[in-house]
C-alpha cells in the first residue's frame, strides 16, 4: 500500500500542473512539452516510484538518474528504449490499470516525433512522418521509371545479353556521380539530425571504455535481451529472441552489400579490375550473402510488426516502419533477381529498377526508420557516459 500511495502522490503532483499545487514536481522545461512529451513525463515518474524494472535495460538506470525530466531527457530515454516490451509485460500498473502505464508505447510516440525534430531539412522529415509509405514507394517507383524512359528514349531496354555488364546499360561514371550525389546526401543529413540531437542530450564530457562499451551494445542489441537475454515480448508473455534475430539478419545484411560495394570500388580503382565480377568473386559473395539476409531480415521484422500488440508501439506510425522495410524488401528481391538474370536480356530493365529502389532507399533514410540506429546509438553512448559519473541526487541508497 505505501508504494502505491507514493505512485498515486507521483502521479497527483505531474497531473497539478499550473493548478498551484506546492508539492508540484517540475517536468517542464523552458521548451514546452508536447501531449507526448508529457505523457512519457507523468509515466517516468511512476516508474521512478516503483522501479521494479529498473535492471530491464538501460531506459530504467538512466531514469533514477533524474527527478524531473525535461524535453532533452525525454528524448534520450525515448531513443535509448529498445522497445522490446519486457517492462510492459511485468508492469502491475499497465493497462487497464488507472495509472495506465506503458512506457513502450509512450516512448516509440516520442521516438518517431524525434525522427521528424531533428530531421534535415525539417520539412521533408515532416513530410515523411506523416505518409511514410506513399513517399518511400513514389520515390522507388519514380527513380525507377525515369531511368526506365531514360533506356528507352536510348534504346537500350531491350537488348542482346550483355554478360552482365551493367556499364554498357549505364555508364560507370553516370553512375558514381548518382550515387556518390544520393549517398553524400544522406551522410549529411543524418550527420546534422546526429549532431543537433547530441547538443540536445548535453552528454558530457566522454569516459574510458564508454565508446567501446556503446558499440558492443548497439552492435550486439544487448537491450532486445528482455533484460535477461531471452528476448522480447512480442503478442503475448512468451520471450523470444526473433526481433533480435531479425535486426541482425537486416543490419549485418546491408553493412555486407555496403562492403560488397566498397571492395568492389577498391578492385576497380586500386587494381583496374572492372565489373562484371566472377559469381566466386569477393564482392559478388559478399553481396549474396548480404543481399540474402537483408530479405529475410526485413521480411520477418515485417511479420512481427503486423502481429505485434497494439501497446508495443505507435499505431500511428506503422506506415513509417513498414516504409522502411518494404524498401529493405525491394532492395533485396530486386538486386537478387539482377544477379540472377544479369546475363539475359531482362538486364537492363532489372537494373533500372534496382538502382531506382537504392536511390530512394538512401535519399529516405535521414527521415524514416532508419534514423533510430543513429539516435539509438547516441542515446547509448551518452548512457555509458553517464553511469560512470556519479549520481547528482545522492538519494538513499545512491
Amino acid at each position: 500500500m505505501q508504494l502505491d500511495d507514493t505512485i498515486a502522490q507521483a502521479r497527483a503532483d505531474t497531473d497539478g500542473i499550473g493548478a498551484g499545487n506546492p508539492r508540484l514536481i517540475p517536468i517542464r522545461p523552458l521548451a514546452a512539452l508536447t501531449a507526448n512529451e508529457e505523457e512519457v513525463a507523468r509515466q517516468m515518474q511512476v516508474c521512478n516510484a516503483c522501479r521494479y524494472c529498473e535492471g530491464f535495460c538501460a531506459v530504467f538506470p538512466a531514469m533514477t538518474r533524474r527527478l524531473s525530466f525535461a524535453k532533452a531527457d525525454i528524448h534520450y530515454l525515448a531513443n535509448l528504449c529498445h522497445n522490446c516490451g519486457a517492462c510492459l509485460h511485468a508492469c502491475q500498473y499497465a493497462p487497464p490499470h488507472e495509472f495506465a502505464v506503458a512506457v513502450p508505447q509512450a516512448m516509440a510516440k516520442v521516438r518517431a516525433q524525434t525522427y521528424a525534430d531533428y530531421a534535415w531539412p525539417p520539412a521533408l522529415g515532416a513530410l515523411y512522418h506523416r505518409n511514410g509509405l506513399t513517399v518511400a514507394l513514389a520515390a522507388a517507383g519514380g527513380l525507377a521509371l525515369f531511368l526506365l524512359l531514360a533506356l528507352m528514349l536510348t534504346g537500350r531496354l531491350l537488348h542482346e545479353p550483355l554478360a552482365g555488364n551493367f556499364y554498357a546499360v549505364f555508364p560507370h561514371n553516370l553512375m558514381v556521380a548518382m550515387f556518390g550525389a544520393v549517398f553524400l546526401y544522406a551522410v549529411l543529413a543524418l550527420t546534422l539530425g546526429a549532431v543537433r540531437f547530441w547538443r540536445d542530450v548535453t552528454p558530457g564530457a566522454s569516459a574510458a571504455g564508454a565508446a567501446g562499451e556503446a558499440a558492443h551494445n548497439a552492435l550486439a542489441l544487448t537491450y532486445l535481451g528482455g533484460g535477461h537475454g531471452d528476448g522480447c515480448n512480442e503478442a503475448d508473455d512468451a520471450f523470444t529472441l526473433a526481433r533480435r534475430r531479425f535486426h541482425h539478419l537486416t543490419f549485418y545484411g546491408f553493412m555486407l552489400c555496403l562492403a560488397s560495394t566498397s571492395v568492389a570500388t577498391v578492385y576497380h580503382y586500386a587494381f583496374g579490375w572492372s565489373a562484371p565480377y566472377a559469381l566466386t568473386s569477393l564482392p559478388v559473395i559478399l553481396g549474396t550473402v548480404g543481399g540474402i539476409g537483408l530479405l529475410v531480415g526485413p521480411a520477418g521484422l515485417l511479420w512481427l510488426n503486423l502481429r505485434r500488440a497494439p501497446l508495443h508501439g505507435d499505431a500511428a506510425q506503422k506506415t513509417m516502419d513498414r516504409a522502411f522495410i518494404a524498401l529493405l524488401l525491394l532492395t533485396s528481391a530486386t538486386g537478387l533477381a539482377l544477379l540472377i538474370f544479369r546475363d539475359t536480356a531482362a538486364m537492363a530493365l532489372l537494373l533500372a529498377v534496382h538502382l531506382g529502389v537504392v536511390m530512394a532507399l538512401f535519399l529516405t533514410l535521414p527521415y524514416g526508420k532508419f534514423a533510430h540506429a543513429v539516435y539509438r546509438c547516441a542515446a547509448l553512448l551518452k548512457f555509458t557516459i553517464e553511469k560512470r559519473l556519479p549520481s547528482r541526487l545522492a538519494l538513499g541508497a545512491d
